[in-house]
């Protein structure tokens, strides 16, 4: 069956495809201003999610001139219930090292460990972020060379880079100041950034360069 095309949003006359990992993330606020993609938890499901919605988009001939990687993040350095933009995003599951490849390099692929996105927001605040298939929490920040986490943005970005496609990465920190025991305990300020990314939205016009 023939996947649905995306609803694109438009802002300083750009079309902008935005994605999101779940449903959990997709409040109120955002409800009023955008329908993301909603791809699933994970780099897999991420990365499938967005390879799909891209490719309908060119199938119908609309093609975006831009994603925007919407959602939550943990950061035991960074505020808690604040929205960065991705300055730079890993793939921290990635470790080829007993093959004599860098830590983070995907083997055979010309790509940096750590990539830069392309676009910056203006006044938004910066962060760089690791993703992977896990849930980082308390000791295991030591490890994480980075100053936010999640699960989705890398795969997010090479889906877009492998159809040409620039992506903005916004994600609103929403765990780490304490070690996670309960679902309770990243679900407490997802509202919160609900309207927090939504007040982001309304100000694209002027926040895109």
């Amino acid at each position: 069956m023939r996947p649905a095309v995306p609803r694109l949003g438009r802002f300083a006359e750009r079309s902008i495809l935005f994605v999101m990992a779940t449903e959990a993330e997709y409040g109120p606020h955002l409800r009023a201003l955008i329908q993301p993609v909603i791809t699933g938890v994970g780099p897999v499901e991420a990365a499938i999610g967005t390879t799909r919605a891209l490719t309908s988009l060119l199938d119908a001939g609309t093609p975006t001139d831009l994603v925007m990687s919407l959602g939550s993040a943990g950061s035991n350095s960074l505020e808690q219930g604040r929205v960065y933009q991705v300055d730079s995003v890993s793939y921290r599951d990635m470790d080829a090292s007993p093959l004599g490849f860098a830590k983070g390099a995907t083997p055979f692929l010309d790509r940096p460990i750590e990539i830069e996105l392309p676009i910056r927001l203006h006044e938004v605040p910066t962060g760089r972020l690791s993703t992977g298939a896990d849930i980082i929490t308390g000791p295991a920040y030591a490890a994480i060379d980075a100053d936010m986490v999640d699960m989705e943005s890398f795969a997010v970005l090479r889906a877009c880079e492998s159809f040409g496609v620039p992506m903005i990465g916004l994600r609103g920190i929403s765990d780490g100041a304490h070690e996670l025991r309960h679902y309770s305990d990243w679900t407490a300020l997802l509202g919160h950034l609900d309207e927090e990314l939504a007040g982001i939205i309304t100000r694209l016009d002027q926040l895109l360069p």
